[in-house]
């Protein structure tokens, strides 16, 4: 395998076409994907069809915590209602701006990795504070924003793909890739991500008690 050797930190340049001898890069040695009938126009499609529905539920989320319902004073009391100090004006206004900023920027393909890093922060977030009684939605668990934030991993991890800003700007040169380093879109959204809402919860979050008798 001498004549495959290459260096570990070698930049992925290669557009994806269908997948076809796919690098991956691990220490000391070279690992090629079997090729695949997917085109890189198929591949594009498909990153695009994921971000936008993605992106475009997420900022729903939070468009309608600013102007529909309660808007932000319902939200507020509802974020005041489970803790989350100073107060819940703070935290609906960074909930909302985060879900519609990072929203947008997730269907233009742009800032990618960073964006899915603030939304799964997010998402970390509503799992601890509502949605950890159970699994299934219906009972209040978390397989909702659990789905949602492996989504929001995976399309980072994957790249947006051509039809994207990060793809135009040179910013994402293929799956992985984030600004010339094959982990960065990988790596960004999880410890970002996780670090962010962990974070915020340990400084924020104080149930309240409940109450005996």
């Amino acid at each position: 395998m001498t004549g495959l050797h290459v260096a570990t930190r070698q930049r992925y340049r290669s557009k994806v076409r269908g997948f076809e001898a796919a690098i991956i890069f691990r220490p000391c040695r070279l690992a090629l994907l079997p090729s695949s009938p997917m085109s890189s126009t198929h591949y594009d499609l498909l990153m695009l069809f994921l971000r936008v529905i993605a992106g475009t539920t997420i900022f729903m989320h939070g468009y309608n915590k600013i102007f529909r319902g309660g808007k932000i004073e319902g939200t507020a009391g509802w974020f005041d209602s489970m803790g989350m100090k100073p107060n819940g004006k703070v935290h609906a206004w960074a909930a909302a701006l985060t879900e519609t900023g990072c929203g947008v920027l997730l269907v233009l393909g742009l800032l990618t990795p960073l964006a899915a890093a603030g939304l799964i922060g997010v998402m970390v977030v509503a799992g601890v504070t509502t949605h950890s009684k159970a699994f299934f939605i219906t009972k209040e668990g978390f397989e909702f924003v659990m789905i949602l934030g492996t989504l929001f991993f995976a399309i980072s991890a994957f790249g947006p793909g051509a039809i994207s800003l990060d793809g135009l700007l040179g910013l994402s040169d293929g799956p992985g890739d984030f600004l010339g380093n094959t982990w960065m879109a990988t790596v960004i959204p999880l410890v970002l991500g996780f670090g962010s809402g962990l974070g915020l919860l340990a400084l924020c979050y104080r149930p309240p008690t409940k109450s005996k008798g």
